[in-house]
């Protein structure tokens, strides 16, 4: 998948970003950034084995991110991002939604999701410093250091 954002689109969302003070695109964000601002916003997040990577899905007011448990710490750290992206940018003010992991294919809110993933756990500074191989020999997914580095090429964030 080649992620192809509207960079008019993302000035927005990263004008969003900045507002929650979280060091997104700064620094390397980990899960306890991420168990922070579940707490923030009040959304539970379920690990258990899934058939897909994770979800997001709001139900009768409350919000809930689940992940597949088996997967590698680093891909479960970008899906729990992703699927947070969702509540971020995505979620309606009332009523229910879901939105699974890549299922729908590539949309615009699934490329957006994957910009806040992919720009939380592999920040500007990290892809200045080093290479694609470097990252992924750290066990970063190929892909994903693939398309971090294509949204750095394209939008320069």
């Amino acid at each position: 998948m080649t992620i192809q954002p509207a960079a008019s689109n993302m000035r927005f969302l990263v004008e969003k970003v900045a507002a929650l003070r979280i060091g997104w695109n700064e620094r390397p964000l980990a899960s306890d950034d991420l168990y922070k601002l579940c707490r923030r916003f009040r959304i539970t997040l379920q690990e258990m084995p899934l058939a897909v990577g994770g979800f997001y899905y709001r139900a009768m007011g409350k919000d809930c991110i689940a992940v597949d448990s088996r997967l590698p710490e680093k891909e479960k750290l970008a899906v729990m991002f992703h699927e947070l992206g969702h509540f971020l940018f995505h979620a309606p003010e009332t009523g229910a939604t879901a939105s699974f992991h890549h299922v729908a294919g590539l949309t615009r809110e699934e490329c957006e999701a994957d910009v806040f993933a992919l720009c939380a756990i592999l920040p500007k500074p990290l892809i200045r410093k080093f290479s694609p191989q470097e990252l992924v020999d750290d066990g970063f997914p190929p892909k994903s250091v693939a398309d971090r580095f294509a949204i750095f090429d394209r939008l320069s964030i």
